[in-house]
């Protein structure tokens, strides 16, 4: 339950800018009826006669989609009623295979994760059907205005053949790709830290103290300062202090794309983290410990530096204000450090229509809905009256409304609509949570403003290869990443020395590294260029 709680927190608590908002906050174009018969262009219901679609997701497992407020609240409202095909999280990709290989289609995706190897293929094929006509002729005048005042986002979700198969999750001000790394604060307070470390060497030094000063206070020598699962949880942030944006592909501030495996920086990373590990001041654990077994170390207050999506889930306790948001730190190389930031689009769709839907016109109107104010209200609160009621509805304000039964409220929110535990399609906006967040909430959103905005850059558009190329890259990284991953715990724990880098780097380049770089540079001029 937590993980859904924790994956339902991110798609919830990221927030939209203003200009987005002001870009979805009208549903009106102009025209009030279509060319589709029965489907109009603006108001409710959407149809003049009920229509029954089936629709295919993801399910948390936690309520019956049938008996979901919001559903009911939609289909009320437009006319269109779902027959709903759910897998369970766990399994989805595996029945989303079958469904595409036997043919046999629901008339929608939602919430389905949609690749873009997949919208490419399916796309192409015909089985999935081009939607920026609809959006382009009036069936979706939210999704529409989005577009024309984020051309980038159209942009990143137009397939290499000119078309559009799926729609993004959007949340424009959204700035955690993976989760943060924390400070503890006990230790902080313990050790009379009043700044946070600011350049690598000062990280260090800090770390070395956690060591050696007992910062817990128990008189063992039991301080861990910096854990981590695998390197996969602080990889993407570390990487930062030297000027990296992604652990795999990213592009510099002059368009020039690298494979990060094989830049300097990467082996300024390994050098910093093998000094770690020879020192003690790398857990010792982190290529064999699970995620439990580092929560529990956090729990017995022994950690000084660690990833989560909030500290509190960690350190155990309730959320508090003591625990800082690590600053990223400067190392040598000039311009760092850098933050790879959340590129405010999802990189996968969250939903298509398919060539059996009879109204694709109709269910255009239905998923636009949910690209503007109201119905992203709606999908991410359920209906007013039941966990929220309006403060002034002007102005958007909106207050708690105590959860029925005194149960959770996330856990409750789970039962109201299906935006909860899966990405779904729509936008996230400041002004869906005003009035809404706790002091916890904007203590984070500071945080991030301070920390990590004014150095984040999204490392990589969402950009489309095509099926040629899709298939070479991902045939290369297959063995690649193999390779990447077993010699980056041997750099790190020393049973290979840094001295063998050059050797390294050329059994890279004959895996494909440059290889890599071509094919995303090429792929990333067309995005730039528009084509």
């Amino acid at each position: 339950m937590k993980k859904l709680r924790k994956a339902s927190s991110i798609i919830l608590c990221l927030t939209l800018s203003a200009t987005l908002l002001a870009a979805c906050g009208s549903s009106k174009d102009g025209g009030s009826s279509s060319e589709a018969e029965g489907v109009k262009k603006d108001g409710f219901p959407i149809v003049e006669k009920p229509l029954t679609l089936t629709l295919m997701s993801q399910d948390a497992g936690v309520a019956d989609w049938n008996k979901m407020p919001v559903l009911q609240e939609m289909e009320k409202l437009t006319g269109i009623k779902f027959n709903y095909q759910l897998s369970p999280i766990d399994s989805f990709a595996t029945k989303k295979n079958l469904v595409f290989a036997s043919g046999d289609l629901p008339d929608v995706f939602y919430g389905a994760d949609i690749k873009p190897a997949e919208q490419v293929t399916y796309g192409t094929q015909g089985v999935l059907i081009p939607l920026e006509k609809y959006i382009d002729e009036g069936y979706a005048p939210n999704i529409k205005k989005i577009f024309d005042e984020h051309p980038d986002i159209r942009k990143s979700f137009t397939t290499p053949d000119g078309h559009i198969y799926a729609l993004p999750n959007i949340d424009l001000s959204a700035v955690w790709y993976r989760s943060p790394m924390w400070y503890n604060g006990k230790f902080l307070k313990a050790l009379n830290i009043k700044e946070l470390p600011k350049t690598t060497e000062e990280l260090y030094t800090y770390l070395k103290r956690v060591k050696e000063e007992d910062p817990n206070g128990n008189g063992k020598k039991d301080e861990i300062p910096l854990t981590s699962v695998k390197l996969d949880d602080l990889r993407m942030y570390f990487l930062g202090f030297w000027g990296i944006y992604d652990e795999v592909v990213y592009a510099d501030k002059d368009g020039k794309v690298h494979y990060t495996p094989q830049e300097e920086g990467y082996k300024g990373y390994l050098t910093f983290m093998n000094r770690l590990w020879k020192e003690d001041l790398l857990d010792h654990e982190t290529f064999s410990q699970t995620p439990e077994q580092k929560k529990a170390k956090g729990q017995n207050n022994q950690i000084a530096v660690f990833n989560d999506y909030y500290p509190y889930f960690t350190l155990g306790g309730e959320p508090s204000e003591d625990n800082p948001l690590m600053t990223p730190v400067k190392s040598e190389v000039e311009g760092s450090p850098v933050y790879g930031k959340h590129p405010g689009i999802s990189a996968n769709g969250t939903f298509a229509i398919t060539s059996k839907n009879p109204a694709p016109e109709a269910t255009m109107r239905w998923i636009d809905y949910q690209y503007g104010y109201d119905g992203a209200t709606l999908f991410a609160q359920g209906p007013e009256g039941l966990l929220w009621k309006y403060k002034n509805k002007d102005t958007h304000e909106k207050e708690w409304l105590p959860v029925p039964g005194g149960k959770d409220r996330e856990e409750f929110r789970g039962t109201v609509t299906p935006n909860y535990g899966i990405l779904t399609p729509g936008m996230n906006s400041s002004d869906l949570t005003n009035g809404l967040k706790s002091d916890f909430d904007k203590w984070i959103d500071k945080e991030n403003a301070d920390k990590l905005v004014p150095i984040g850059k999204a490392p990589f558009p969402n950009v489309y290869l095509t099926n040629e190329e899709q298939s070479e890259a991902t045939s290369l990284l297959s063995d690649l990443n193999t390779y990447v991953q077993q010699m980056e715990a041997k750099f790190v724990t020393g049973q290979e020395p840094l001295s063998n880098w050059d050797k390294y780097v050329a059994q890279i380049k004959k895996m494909g590294g440059d290889r890599i770089v071509e094919l995303y540079q090429g792929a990333y001029d067309r995005w730039n260029t528009g084509k």
